[in-house]
């Protein structure tokens, strides 16, 4: 077998531990949701976090790292140390680092090659399976998923070359209108990438990390132009959530 044969092979039969950023102050959704995390917000009846432990454990990942700030308490006291098949362990923010500085500082519980990091407010219908193999075959450090919507001006859009998948540039919010591609908050990055990242600093994974990763020419897009993308993040995206359970979708 040829080297970079060999190397693939190795990559491929990696195992991954999940990461979820799980901390946010969940400040525009207070008006429906004061009690409890916005992680933890019943949609269906369930609280949100566990439709992505659903998620993972159906695509046999069975470790993950909750990255927990705001009512972390809540959080650690719901789940403890597991969930049915699902190994949890905990990075708690004494102070708001930011998405990027929260990750960071959880990495010493990892110990796979790969990290699958999902937000914690949102969900994207992604075979987790296919994604991880063709981050895995194709030697990338840092892939994230894309999804299609009609309207790009809540999000911030997503500029990546068609034939290759190489992401060119994050736009910020309001900055584009339109039918377009966002960030789903779904993204597989290698250990060593997030080590290298400053410690114990304030760091936005999309404002900060991601445009220098870009620039580097690093990160590879995943499209997904069709299927469920969800987030409960505001009043209207929470009920729109709420509706798709009632409706089995979710």
């Amino acid at each position: 077998m040829s080297s970079s044969l060999s190397k693939r092979a190795e990559r491929a039969t990696l195992d991954v531990t999940a990461m979820i950023v799980a901390g946010g102050l969940g400040t525009r959704l207070r008006s429906v949701v004061q009690d409890r995390p916005k992680v933890l917000a019943l949609v269906g009846g369930r609280p949100f976090l566990e439709f992505l432990f659903d998620r993972l454990i159906n695509f046999g990942i069975s470790k993950v790292v909750l990255c927990t700030g705001y009512m972390a308490e809540k959080v650690e006291e719901l789940y403890g140390t597991s969930y049915q098949s699902l190994s949890i362990s905990y990075s708690r923010e004494e102070t708001p680092k930011g998405t990027g500085g929260a990750i960071r500082d959880a990495t010493h519980l990892i110990s796979s090659r790969s990290v699958l990091v999902l937000n914690g407010d949102s969900i994207a219908d992604v075979d987790l399976g296919q994604f991880i193999a063709g981050h895995s075959n194709h030697l990338r450090k840092i892939s994230l998923v894309v999804f299609k919507v009609p309207d790009v001006s809540r999000y911030g859009n997503i500029l990546f070359e068609s034939a290759s998948g190489k992401v060119l540039a994050f736009k910020e919010k309001k900055m584009s209108t339109g039918e377009g591609w966002i960030n789903a908050g779904v993204y597989l990055i290698e250990r060593e990438s997030l080590q290298e990242l400053p410690p114990q600093t304030p760091l936005s994974l999309e404002s900060d990390v991601f445009p220098r990763w870009i620039e580097d020419e690093e990160v590879f897009c995943y499209p997904l132009s069709h299927g469920t993308f969800v987030d409960i993040g505001t009043p209207d995206s929470y009920a729109e959530a709420n509706a798709l359970v009632n409706k089995g979708k979710l």
